[in-house]
């Protein structure tokens, strides 16, 4: 199994960042696919989840109304669409796979490498 992250990059405080998993090497039916943050000094954090299934979707509470998650099971890749940014979101950004559950870090099975988002203000 392969979960690849990308897109990250440096934005300025208020712009916006495409994130990309892409999948491979199995079907994640059934999985909580997630992404979660890890600032410079600071543990890692959830950010958002999405039933593969199902399609609902669940976020921290710092993120909503700014972060929408989203899949296509057609490319087997999940997006998180992150908008007004803020410099607190800078953080290495981590996609993950979890049959158990999407909120705490060690219920996931599978993760990718890593993107990181710079946001200067």
């Amino acid at each position: 199994v392969q979960l690849q992250a990308s897109g990250g990059g440096l934005v300025q405080a208020g712009g916006y960042l495409r994130l990309s998993c892409a999948a491979s090497g199995r079907t994640f039916s059934g999985y909580y696919m997630g992404w979660f943050r890890q600032a410079p000094g600071k543990e890692r954090e959830f950010v958002a989840a999405i039933n593969w299934s199902s399609g609902m979707t669940y976020y921290t509470d710092s993120v909503k109304g700014r972060f929408t998650i989203s899949r296509d099971k057609s490319e087997n890749t999940v997006y998180l669409q992150m908008n007004s940014l803020k410099p607190e979101d800078t953080a290495v950004y981590y996609c993950g796979a979890s049959r158990s559950g999407y909120r705490f870090e060690r219920a996931y099975d599978y993760w990718g490498q890593g993107t990181k988002v710079t946001v200067s203000s």
